[in-house]
């Protein structure tokens, strides 16, 4: 079987093995990195939400964990190619498979299924690690929140500029930074379709910008300059 098929089997673990794992996650981090949490107090008390963060470094899902240290149904990609250890890090926590060619219906299916239960699900809404600059985003955050009813958390990490392999190589900690804002949502998504497309894109939009709001402007790419962006900044202070 090769790597693409065995990811598509995959699920996330059962939640006493996630909450095993999300103290791995601290001691390594505690060891190898330098890591601020900013705005930990903005995390809802109790489920179901969605994490939607931004994806500029393979490495991201370890710091969401650290950040907000509570077991998450990450949706990852189940069509892309990962190194030993990092399929290794997947099978341990687990994930909801994403083929983002050819999107499942059991994805749709797991993620309510975690948004039902009361859990938190874990998105990237860029879906890729291509840029270390924000880019325009999949439908799917908006569309799992509206039809779960669930509010969105956004999350921005940056720090990791290149892999974490380099850094640890050269004996450096990086310093990195978790900053969670005020959650939001859910919308209400229109029946008509072409009114629903329009409202998926909008949400989508207003999504990255929330995301923006807590990264560097440098790392804004697409959402420079968008209005939105100083908006939530003020609402985040």
């Amino acid at each position: 079987m090769n790597q693409s098929a065995r990811l598509e089997s995959f699920k996330p673990r059962p939640y006493w093995v996630r909450y095993g794992v999300h103290y791995l996650a601290l001691f390594l981090g505690s060891i190898f990195t330098k890591t601020t949490i900013i705005g930990k107090r903005n995390l809802p008390k109790n489920g179901p939400y969605i994490i939607a963060a931004n994806h500029f470094n393979v490495f991201d899902p370890p710091f969401v964990i650290y950040g907000v240290q509570k077991p998450i149904s990450f949706l990852a990609a189940s069509d892309t190619q990962f190194t030993f250890v990092e399929f290794c890090a997947l099978w341990m926590y687990g994930f909801i498979p994403t083929n983002r060619t050819n999107l499942n219906p059991s994805t749709i299916k797991m993620s309510k299924k975690v948004l039902l239960k009361g859990d938190i699900l874990g998105i990237f809404p860029e879906g890729d690690t291509e840029n270390d600059e924000l880019r325009e985003p999949k439908a799917g955050v908006v569309y799992l929140s509206a039809s779960s009813k669930a509010p969105i958390v956004p999350i921005g990490i940056y720090g990791l500029e290149k892999s974490l392999w380099s850094y640890l190589w050269k004996g450096i900690r990086p310093k990195i930074t978790v900053k969670i804002g005020k959650p939001f949502g859910p919308y209400q998504l229109s029946k008509n379709k072409v009114e629903k497309e329009k409202e998926l894109f909008d949400i989508g939009a207003e999504v990255m910008c929330r995301i923006a709001a807590l990264l560097p402007s440098k790392t804004h790419g697409v959402f420079s300059g968008n209005p939105l962006v100083e908006k939530y900044k003020k609402e985040n202070e």
